[in-house]
């Protein structure tokens, strides 16, 4: 299990992470959300033990990370600013990190590099920006460790190797029961892979929930009745957001789906309509509430 608390980062005039805390359970594909410059990527580097925080402390499986070899090897990173030996090929950077890890698994790194379509004996200063994430990816999968961080794992990847690379790090969740945290600039990206989404935003943890939970707990109404009404009408529902144009309301409700339909069958409407959010309204009606700006925090796609 990682346990953050009150996690404090800066460098020089510049805080990356603001009393971030979060507990990630076993077993989870954790995705990390926010626009450039949100501490993502220090974060991940605080539980890797790459940078020591300032204040508060990363522990993995109850071991203080920073300068702790035993609890460095049940980690493997992917940094967003990839690094290889210099000349290096696939098959050196594979006995470097054989080296490093113990559970290292050899027929694991032939079987991905054949799956890549990569020459593990060709230099990787050859190969393109996608090969390249694709050469991290595999040696990062070929470590079998428990806890695997990917930072903008996707970037530079194709549809087809993006899918890939998702269904091989779901294999391990559910094969090795591993731990895994994504971070990316777009909520989209991360949405049908992760079982929690965190999103960072100037340094600070603005929300952080179960995907399924979000996507269930909230929905939109409309409904239309005969009669003259107004907002009042529904004093009984958990109503986030309203609008209402002539006998026409629309409604974001946070509750029990099935109770609240019950609810409005029985005041006998015109028309009702409830549709489940996507997992971008809920993140932007939940900043909103929070007095952020959605499109301020995260990449949206026009």
């Amino acid at each position: 299990m990682i346990n953050a608390e009150a996690i404090h980062k800066s460098f020089e005039d510049f805080t990356a992470l603001d009393n971030v805390t979060c507990n990630i359970s076993d077993g989870c594909i954790y995705g990390m959300v926010g626009s450039n410059g949100a501490g993502k990527s220090t974060f991940l580097r605080v539980l890797s033990g790459v940078y020591k925080p300032d204040k508060g402390y990363a522990f993995i499986d109850g071991l203080n990370v920073y300068e702790n070899p035993k609890a460095k090897q049940k980690i493997v990173f992917v940094a967003d600013d990839l690094y290889f030996l210099p000349g290096a090929t696939l098959n050196k950077m594979a006995k470097l990190y054989a080296s490093a890890y113990d559970r290292f698994d050899w027929a694991r790194f032939k079987e991905l590099t054949k799956l890549f379509g990569l020459d593990p004996k060709k230099s990787i200063s050859n190969f393109s920006k996608g090969m390249k994430r694709q050469a991290a990816i595999i040696l990062a999968l070929s470590t079998r460790t428990k806890y695997m961080f990917f930072d903008e794992t996707f970037d530079g990847l194709d549809p087809v190797m993006r899918n890939l690379v998702k269904k091989l790090i779901c294999n391990d969740v559910a094969e090795l029961n591993s731990t895994v945290i994504v971070t990316s600039h777009s909520l989209r990206e991360l949405e049908d892979i992760c079982d929690h989404l965190a999103l960072l935003h100037k340094g600070g943890m603005v929300l952080d929930s179960d995907v399924l939970e979000l996507k269930t707990s909230q929905f939109k109404v409309q409904v239309a009745f005969r009669e003259n009404f107004d907002k009042s009408r529904f004093e009984q529902f958990n109503i986030t957001r309203y609008r209402q144009e002539g006998s026409v309301a629309n409604m974001i409700i946070n509750g029990d789906r099935e109770e609240t339909v019950a609810l409005f069958k029985a005041m006998n409407p015109l028309v009702l309509d409830v549709l489940p959010l996507t997992l971008e309204e809920v993140f932007t009606y939940e900043m909103e509430s929070l007095g952020y700006e959605f499109e301020s925090a995260l990449e949206v796609e026009k």
